[in-house]
């Protein structure tokens, strides 16, 4: 798994603690090319072996940076993986027209979607070695395709990853030109049995609900196929580039 890393790799989760997240750990653990392990969430997550914890919060700077100054301490990192969003809350969910548009939840849904990896990256790029691969990926949607939407509606979801699609290839443009084996891109799980997705199952043809453990290690798969001239995109679980 990720062949494309140098041995003995280190990695930085941001948002360890859900579904993709928690998946993400597991298989990392897994992985003996993989030296340290720093996974993070709202809280302090249990450490062993070769991971490390660390607390975040993505409306917070602050914390942010500072998890990226604690993380650096050790050492460069080769793999920063940001698999965090909401699409659904207490007392929102996704817009069926424009008339339900809200101020309120429209700047939630973007503070999470769109400023908090952003923000992340603001941090954890600087923490990619120059000279050696690395990659640097976030989660995004299918649904944030601005050529790919023919159905309309889930406003505030589908404009906060379009904004972070387009966030990534501005990074990775920049990137490129400081560290030429980097790799900055976008990640379309496919749909996930986790709690962002469970209101919408419903119509989900068969096969087509991935486990959290089953769509992370497709993911990393993709991540490992993946060269540095294709940085700047947005992959499926499959491995198709989507189409902004």
């Amino acid at each position: 798994m990720l062949e494309n890393l140098p041995d003995n790799f280190r990695a930085v989760i941001f948002g360890a603690s859900g579904g993709i997240g928690a998946a993400f750990r597991r298989a990392l653990e897994e992985d003996g090319r993989c030296a340290a392990l720093y996974v993070g969430g709202r809280q302090l997550l249990e450490e062993g072996g070769k991971t490390r914890s660390f607390t975040f919060d993505l409306t917070d700077e602050a914390s942010i940076a500072a998890s990226a100054e604690m993380i650096g301490e050790g050492g460069q990192v080769h793999l920063v993986l940001v698999p965090t969003g909401i699409l659904h809350g207490k007392d929102f969910g996704p817009e069926r027209s424009w008339r339900e548009l809200n101020a309120e939840t429209m700047t939630v849904v973007f503070a999470i979607n769109t400023i908090g990896p952003a923000l992340i990256a603001k941090h954890a790029l600087e923490l990619l070695p120059r000279d050696e691969p690395s990659i640097f990926a976030a989660l995004s949607a299918r649904v944030g395709s601005i050529g790919d939407n023919s159905l309309g509606g889930w406003h505030s979801y589908r404009a906060s990853k379009a904004a972070l699609n387009m966030l990534i290839r501005n990074f990775s443009i920049e990137l490129k030109r400081k560290k030429k084996q980097s790799l900055c891109v976008s990640l379309h799980p496919g749909t996930v049995d986790t709690g962002l997705s469970e209101p919408f199952q419903r119509g989900v043809p068969e096969g087509k609900l991935f486990t959290p453990d089953y769509s992370a290690r497709q993911l990393l798969s993709v991540l490992c196929e993946l060269t540095p001239d294709q940085t700047g995109q947005s992959f499926a679980w499959d491995g198709q580039v989507i189409e902004w």
